[in-house]
């Protein structure tokens, strides 16, 4: 009987990284939110004149097919239909005099509406996957 060898497996690239300010914010919001919460679900929706727009609310289920991802703590929930075009973002919170508000850095985005509204993303290729 030959004996196969396991390799470990080495984790998947996280598709959407938080910056420190964003999980400090998100896990602020959850620690308030006293359990009500499981995480912040995040994804994109067609709509607005460039195109696209990021959706993010709060999640309080799992989704039967959603990816669920933990970083610096937080849980993400990523809708199915959102993952290609998400692969790689970088989820910022940023404070100004006028206010504060979570951004999407995402590598995948070509353009954005002069309201910064909505967006044009291309799906990730296999290439920027691996």
């Amino acid at each position: 009987m030959e004996t196969q060898i396991q390799r470990p497996r080495r984790e998947r690239p996280k598709p959407v990284r938080l910056t420190d300010a964003a999980a400090s914010r998100l896990t602020q919001i959850m620690t308030d939110s006293e359990g009500k919460y499981l995480g912040v679900r995040v994804g994109v929706t067609n709509g607005g004149c460039a195109g696209m727009s990021y959706t993010m609310n709060y999640a309080t289920e799992t989704g039967p097919l959603d990816e669920v991802m933990e970083d610096h703590g937080v849980k993400i929930f990523i809708e199915p239909k959102a993952i290609l075009f998400l692969i790689g973002t970088e989820l910022d919170f940023e404070t100004t005099k006028l206010g504060s508000r979570f951004v999407f850095k995402n590598p995948n985005q070509t353009a954005a509406c002069g309201c910064g509204e909505s967006v044009s993303i291309t799906p990730a290729s296999d290439a920027k996957q691996n």
